[in-house]
């Protein structure tokens, strides 16, 4: 057994066994508040909200709520954020912030810039430390410990504007991460990592791979799946162990790994443990902490308040936009099986911030969440209430149904003259579909998840059309749009104005012989 990764891997049991400062869930929140807003009681955002009187309160947490607005990303860039990427000190958190993530812009054509503090890096490594740390209750041998990591990320060579760094928010963390970890088990290498073209990246990644000792991959399942079947045909070669004999453990996340587990399993000749975690721009916030975990467990201690707005429409419009005074709950008072969005308050200055995301509790005891859509990514054109998990979930039944291969997928709603029905574009790499049987499928299994779609259906809900597609065209629509790597995501549901080009880009690509079968 190898000396290093036994040792490695003991360091880790002990690690786990300290004992830290416990308590409950709301205590491990409180903390974080207190913590947050000692330090930023002196920036011009702690000051503008008396942050210094708030911490005097005896309950800080409904001071906090009473006395600091929520913000969604526009009203907290134009006001604040913006002042930091000019170079301001002290806006939203102590010092400069000297680096930017831009997001993946799946809720808007705009990019967005997310300020990334010191704080927030030392957040991220320390949740990464739990992650693996978690690994420990997963069947692994010792060997694991020792051997590569394969990070699928954005370029690391990040854009300098003459005060900030820019880049996704993968790159900044590849950049950030400490010399011994880059050298002995980081991989790709540096000069790979900071390859801005991304066919280049993965073609230096393909030709290389065999010179690597991989036990684990980290990455969108959508973009994995593209570096995997580049490294098999470059290679030559069936499944990855073949030139990866290791490889044990493959962390997903960003979009849900279901619709890709079957494929993936053709890529392995041995038994993988796929471990999933929750990280965005804005942060890292849960992951799998077990085989047996029903869903995520939220990191309390660790950089990050949360708060959780019912989504219903008391709290949100039609379109998705936060109501000014919406209902907030905490930790203690989260429920399972009601969707909530996400407000965070964290350590690069972010403050009752809508990160966009929606979750449900599935065990309040633990606190493990799934991730179920966007705010902005649901689909409710009369009243059917369709969520991105609801769609998922049907999808993946209908693809288990007919035995077929469905990934990618975008859904809108069209209303004209008061006729209501949806028109989805499925990815698949399946030669022969029957699209009439498909679209049975789909609109009897979104009836099964989704009962608010089952009585609109019978009532003003229409038709549903379905076109079947080649996945490439998913990624080359990506592509096109100046979004093509390992940071973004095809949105699920799309505004129309950008729908509209989509359906132009669709025709183009088939020759204008698209099919439409209607229910």
């Amino acid at each position: 057994m190898p000396i290093v990764g036994s040792v490695i891997k003991r360091t880790f049991q002990v690690r786990k066994k300290i004992k830290f400062k416990r308590g409950s869930s709301l205590q491990y929140q409180t903390r974080v508040l207190k913590k947050l807003l000692r330090h930023a009681k002196d920036t011009q955002f702690g000051q503008h909200y008396a942050f210094a009187k708030i911490l005097k309160s005896k309950n800080i947490i409904t001071a906090f709520k009473e006395n600091v607005p929520v913000h969604d990303y526009n009203m907290i860039y134009s006001k604040w954020w913006h002042l930091s990427q000019k170079g301001r000190k002290d806006v939203c958190w102590p010092g400069r912030i000297k680096y930017f993530a831009l997001s993946s812009g799946t809720s808007d054509a705009a990019t967005k810039y997310i300020p990334v503090s010191k704080d927030m890096l030392k957040s991220i490594k320390k949740a990464s430390m739990k992650l693996i740390f978690a690994m420990l209750n997963y069947t692994i041998p010792n060997e694991i410990f020792q051997k590569g990591i394969l990070m699928l990320g954005s370029s690391t060579a990040l854009k300098f504007n003459g005060v900030v760094f820019e880049g996704d928010m993968s790159g900044i963390s590849a950049s950030n991460v400490p010399f011994w970890m880059n050298k002995f088990y980081y991989k790709p290498e540096k000069e790979i990592l900071a390859t801005k073209d991304w066919n280049k990246k993965l073609e230096q990644i393909a030709i290389n791979a065999p010179n690597w000792d991989i036990g684990i991959i980290a990455g969108i399942p959508s973009w994995v799946q593209i570096m995997i079947e580049r490294i098999l045909e470059k290679n030559n070669i069936q499944n990855l162990h073949e030139i990866w004999p290791n490889l044990r453990i493959y962390i997903h996340g960003g979009i849900s790994f279901e619709p890709y587990r079957k494929i993936f399993e053709k890529y392995f000749s041995k038994q993988m443990i796929y471990s999933e975690t929750y990280m965005a721009s804005e942060g890292f916030f849960a992951m799998k902490t077990s085989v047996d975990a029903k869903g995520l467990q939220l990191i309390l201690n660790n950089g990050v308040f949360y708060e959780f707005v019912p989504f219903n429409e008391e709290n949100f419009d039609r379109s998705g936009n936060l109501v000014a005074m919406p209902e907030t709950h905490t930790i203690e008072h989260v429920q399972e099986n009601i969707e909530y969005a996400l407000l965070i308050s964290t350590c690069a200055g972010a403050w009752r911030y809508l990160i966009g995301d929606t979750i449900r509790f599935v065990n309040t005891q633990t606190k493990e969440i799934i991730i179920t859509g966007r705010t902005k990514h649901f689909l409710s054109i009369c009243g059917e209430h369709l969520s991105v998990d609801n769609m998922t979930k049907a999808v993946q039944m209908t693809a288990e149904k007919m035995k077929i291969d469905l990934q990618e997928f975008t859904v809108q709603g069209i209303s004209k003259d008061h006729h209501f029905s949806h028109q989805w574009y499925i990815g698949t790499g399946s030669e022969s579909i029957d699209v009439h049987q498909l679209t049975l499928y789909l609109d009897q299994h979104l009836k099964k998840v989704n009962a608010d779609y089952a009585t609109e259906r019978a009532h003003v809900l229409h038709d549903i059309h379905v076109c079947v597609i080649p996945n490439e065209l998913f990624f080359k629509w990506l592509k096109i749009n100046g979004k093509e790597g390992e940071q973004y995501k095809f949105p699920r549901v799309m505004k129309q104005e950008q729908f509209q080009d989509w359906e132009a880009f669709v025709d183009q690509e088939l020759n204008h012989h698209q099919v439409h079968h209607n229910l």
